[in-house]
C-alpha cells in the first residue's frame, strides 16, 4: 500500500546536446550559458572512488536534526554533513517510490525513462548507471528494497525485498532465489550490505552499493528494542494541521488525512485481541495478520508495548479534535523510532567503512526517494509538489571534499550523472540530469535556476490529481490536470507552507506569464509530451 559544500552547477538545454541555459532569478527567463564540456570530462582519481549510496523510503528531511531539530536527534545520518555537505534545495521529480528510483537510476525524468507511476514495470533493458559503472569495471550491489516490479539489471549481487517488503522476517529474492529472513527489516538489510563488503565483492575493484531501506515507509513499525522509545515525548502540532484547503482545489480531494484516512489498525495498531476495534475492511485485515508474520519472542514485545495503549484507547473513547490528535501523535511516535534504527544502522556502515580504511576513498550519500509529511497540512504521505514532499534530504561524504551547505537546487535526475562522473566514466548525452561533482568539490560554476516536476499517479488510495510545474528560487507554479483543470502559484519567500494560492490575483500577471514560459522551456528540453498541451494554452 501507498506507498556542506558552497559551489554552482549548471543545466542543459536539450538532452542531444550539452548547451547550458540560466534563469534569471525571479522572473525566470533565459540567457545562454557557457557549454558544459566540464559535464563529461573524465575524472581522474589515484584510485577510482568507492560509491556508497545509501536511501531510505519516505524519510522527511524535517526528521533529520541535521536539518531541523525539532523532532529527533540523528548522529549518525548528521555525521555524513558534518564531515561532507549538507544540501538545502534538494528536489524529486516526481514524488512517489517507483518513480524516484528509476530517475535516480536512469538520470532522467520519469517520461523519458518510462516508469510514471507504481502501476508500470521498470525497463531493465535500458541504460543505468550502475550498468555504466559495471561496464568501467565497478562491483555493483542492490540490497534492499528495490520497488520496480522487474528484476534488477547491472548488478554482480542483488538482494532485493519482493514487493513493499514486511518489516518483520522480511522476504527477499538474492539473485532471484526467494528466501525469507529472520529479524528486522532495517537491520537485516544492512547486515546483508556489510556480508557484501566483507565476503562477496572482489576487494581489487572499485564498488558501488546500492543500500535501500524500506524504512520509514508505511506503517511504520518499530523494532521491539525501540518500541518504548520516546514515549515520554509530545510532538508540536504543525501550524498547518488543521489546514482547511481554500483556493486549493486538488488538495481538498486528497486522501492522505491524518483524521480522515489514517486507519486505526493498519496504521496505528490498534489490532485488539477482542477483535472490537473495526476500520476500513481491508487495512483492518492486512493490519491484524501483518502481526502473524512475528515470532513468537517479537510478537510478546510487541503486544507488550501495545496493549496497554489499545486498552487506554479503548476507555477514552475520543472523538473530534482529541481524535485526530492522538493520531498525530501516534504516527509521530512509531515514525521517530523506525527513524532511530535507519540512523543506527547507517552508524554501522560508516563505522565499518572507518574500521576498513575506506572512508578515505568512499562517497557516502544518504537520501531518501522523496519527502513527506510530517502532519503538516494534516497530511501523512507524499505526491504533491509542495515542498514537504517535492524536497527531499541529501547528504553526501566525499574524501578531499569541502564541508558545508550547498545551496543550488539539485535533484534526482543529477545523481546518476554525479556517480558516473566521480568514477571517471563519460555522462552520456542522453541522460537530462546535470553532474554534482563540481558542487562537491568546491567549484564555482553555472547552475540551474528552475526545477521541473510531473506526477502521474491517478487516483490510486490517495486521489492525489496530476500535476505538473516549475520552481525558481521563490516562485511554484503549478497545473493540476485531466480530472480538474487548476493552476496554483505560491510565493515561498512570503508563504513557505503554500497556504495562499496567488494565481490570477492581480500584479501576478509578470510572474505568471513568465513562469510558464520557463515551464514551457523545460517541458521542451525535457521532451515530456505534456508540452503540446501546454502550447494550446
Amino acid at each position: 500500500l501507498g506507498e556542506g559544500l558552497g559551489v554552482r552547477p549548471f543545466i542543459t538545454t536539450n538532452p542531444m546536446n550539452r548547451n547550458l541555459s540560466l534563469s534569471l532569478t525571479g522572473a525566470a527567463l533565459l540567457a545562454p550559458m557557457a557549454n558544459a564540456t566540464a559535464q563529461t570530462k573524465q575524472v581522474k582519481h589515484k584510485k577510482p572512488m568507492n560509491i556508497v549510496y545509501i536511501m531510505s523510503d519516505d524519510h522527511s528531511y524535517q526528521t533529520i536534526s541535521a536539518y531541523d531539530k525539532r523532532f529527533i536527534e540523528t548522529p549518525n545520518i548528521d555525521w555524513i554533513a558534518n564531515n561532507g555537505v549538507r544540501f538545502t534545495n534538494s528536489y524529486v521529480a516526481n514524488s512517489l517510490s517507483g518513480p524516484s528510483r528509476a530517475c535516480m537510476l536512469t538520470g532522467k525524468h520519469s517520461h523519458a525513462n518510462g516508469f510514471t507511476d507504481n502501476t508500470k514495470t521498470f525497463d531493465g533493458s535500458q541504460q543505468t548507471y550502475p550498468k555504466l559503472l559495471q561496464k568501467a569495471g565497478y562491483q555493483t550491489a542492490m540490497i534492499g528494497k528495490w520497488h520496480l516490479t522487474s528484476d534488477p539489471t547491472g548488478f554482480n549481487y542483488w538482494d532485493i525485498l519482493i514487493g513493499q517488503g514486511d518489516y518483520y522476517n522480511p522476504d527477499f529474492k538474492c539473485n532471484g532465489q526467494k528466501t525469507k529472513r529472520p529479524g528486522y527489516v532495517t537491520n537485516v538489510i544492512t547486515d546483508l550490505a556489510l556480508d557484501w563488503l566483507e565476503n562477496k565483492r572482489d576487494k581489487d575493484k572499485p564498488f558501488c552499493l546500492l543500500l535501500h531501506h524500506k524504512a520509514p515507509h508505511r506503517v511504520w513499525d518499530p523494532d521491539t528494542c525501540d518500541l518504548d522509545l520516546y514515549n515520554d515525548r509530545n510532538y508540536p502540532l504543525p501550524a498547518t494541521f488543521y489546514d482547511n484547503y481554500e483556493g486549493r482545489q486538488a488538495a481538498a480531494k486528497q486522501k492522505m488525512s491524518i483524521i480522515k484516512d489514517m486507519d486505526i489498525v493498519y496504521d496505528l495498531k490498534m489490532a485488539d485481541k477482542e477483535n472490537e476495534i473495526h476500520s476500513n475492511k481491508w487495512l483492518e485485515k492486512w493490519g491484524r495478520e501483518a502481526r502473524l508474520r512475528m515470532s513468537p519472542s517479537q510478537r510478546e514485545q510487541w503486544d507488550k508495548h501495545y496493549d496497554p495503549i489499545i486498552k487506554k484507547f479503548k476507555e477514552d473513547k475520543l472523538t473530534g479534535k482529541a481524535l485526530a490528535e492522538w493520531k498525530y501523535q501516534r504516527y509521530m511516535h512509531d515514525y521517530m523510532r523506525v527513524i532511530h534504527s535507519v540512523d543506527r544502522n547507517v552508524g554501522r556502515v560508516i563505522d565499518y567503512l572507518r574500521k576498513h580504511n575506506l572512508l578515505d576513498n568512499t562517497l557516502i550519500v544518504y537520501t531518501s526517494d522523496q519527502g513527506f509529511y510530517m502532519g503538516e497540512h494534516g497530511w501523512f504521505d507524499k505526491r504533491f509538489m509542495y515542498e514537504e514532499s517535492f524536497r527531499t534530504p541529501l547528504l553526501m561524504y566525499m574524501p578531499g571534499g569541502k564541508r558545508g551547505d550547498i545551496t543550488e537546487m539539485v535533484q534526482n535526475i543529477d545523481y546518476a550523472p554525479t556517480f558516473l562522473q566521480l568514477a571517471g566514466v563519460q555522462v552520456p548525452k542522453d541522460i537530462q540530469g546535470v553532474s554534482m561533482l563540481p558542487l562537491l568539490k568546491g567549484k564555482r560554476v553555472p547552475w540551474r535556476k528552475s526545477l521541473y516536476y510531473h506526477y502521474y499517479e491517478f487516483p490510486d488510495e490517495h486521489n492525489v490529481c496530476r500535476h505538473y510545474g516549475v520552481k525558481d528560487q521563490r516562485y511554484v507554479l503549478i497545473h493540476f490536470y485531466d480530472d480538474i483543470d487548476a493552476w496554483e502559484l505560491y510565493d515561498l519567500k512570503t508563504d513557505p507552507s503554500q497556504l495562499n494560492n496567488i494565481y490570477g490575483r492581480p500584479g501576478t500577471e509578470t510572474i505568471t506569464r513568465n513562469l510558464k514560459k520557463e515551464l514551457l522551456r523545460l517541458q521542451e528540453q525535457y521532451d515530456d509530451p505534456i508540452r503540446h498541451k501546454m502550447v494550446k494554452e
